[in-house]
C-alpha cells in the first residue's frame, strides 16, 4: 500500500495497515526517541507510546506537509511531556561556560559514542541539545516547547556543548580545535 492509503485504513482503524505504518516510520522515529530519551529502553517505551498517539490523531492529519514530520512533532511532543513535570529544567546555579563553536574530527568517533554521550546528559541539557543542534529550533521555539524562558535555554545549550566538549576530549586520543 502507499502511504496515502495505509494513513486511510489508519484513520479507520485497520490493524494491519497500522502494523505496516508502524514498520514504514519505526526506524526513523525511533532514532528521533533516542535522541530525546535517557537510554535505550525508554526509547523503546517512548516509541511504543507515541505510536498510540499517532494512530488515535490521525484523523487529525491533514496532507498538510509530510506525514513523517507530522509523526515527527508528535514523538517529540510525547517524549518531551515526559520530563515537564518532573522539574528537570529547574534553574541552578552554576557558571556558564564559554559558548565559542567547536570543530570535532569526527573520524576518531563512533556514532555509538556520540550518541552515549549524548544520552548521558542531563535532561534539561540533553532536551535543549537535541532541539537546538539536532533539529533545528530556535531558544524561542524551546522555551515555548518546554516552558522555560529563553535565558534558560541558551543557558542549558551551553552547558550542554560544554559537558560533551569535555567529555569528547577525554575519549583516547582525542583533541578539539576551536573554530574561527
Amino acid at each position: 500500500m502507499i502511504l496515502e492509503q495505509l494513513i486511510n485504513e489508519c484513520t479507520k482503524n485497520n490493524t494491519k495497515a497500522q502494523e505496516q505504518l508502524y514498520h514504514l516510520l519505526a526506524p526513523k522515529l525511533f532514532a528521533v526517541c533516542l535522541k530525546y530519551s535517557r537510554s535505550y529502553e525508554e526509547a523503546q517505551d517512548n516509541l511504543q507510546e507515541s505510536f498510540l498517539v499517532i494512530f488515535d490523531k490521525i484523523k487529525q492529519y491533514k496532507n498538510i506537509g509530510s506525514f513523517e514530520g507530522w509523526s515527527k512533532r508528535i514523538v517529540i511532543n510525547y517524549t518531551l511531556q515526559q520530563y515537564r513535570n518532573q522539574r528537570v529544567f529547574e534553574i541552578i546555579s552554576e557558571k556558564i561556560p564559554d559558548t565559542d563553536d567547536v570543530e570535532i574530527d569526527d573520524e576518531n568517533l563512533s556514532i555509538e559514542f556520540l550518541t552515549e554521550i549524548i544520552q548521558s546528559l542531563p535532561d534539561r541539557y540533553r532536551l535543549v541539545f537535541n532541539l537546538y543542534v539536532m533539529d533545528g529550533y530556535s531558544h524561542k521555539e524551546i522555551a515555548e516547547m518546554l516552558g522555560i524562558n529563553i535565558g534558560t535555554s541558551k543557558s542549558n545549550l551551553a552547558r550542554a556543548k560544554a559537558i560533551l566538549k569535555e567529555k569528547i576530549e577525554s575519549n583516547n586520543n582525542y583533541s578539539i580545535k576551536k573554530s574561527k
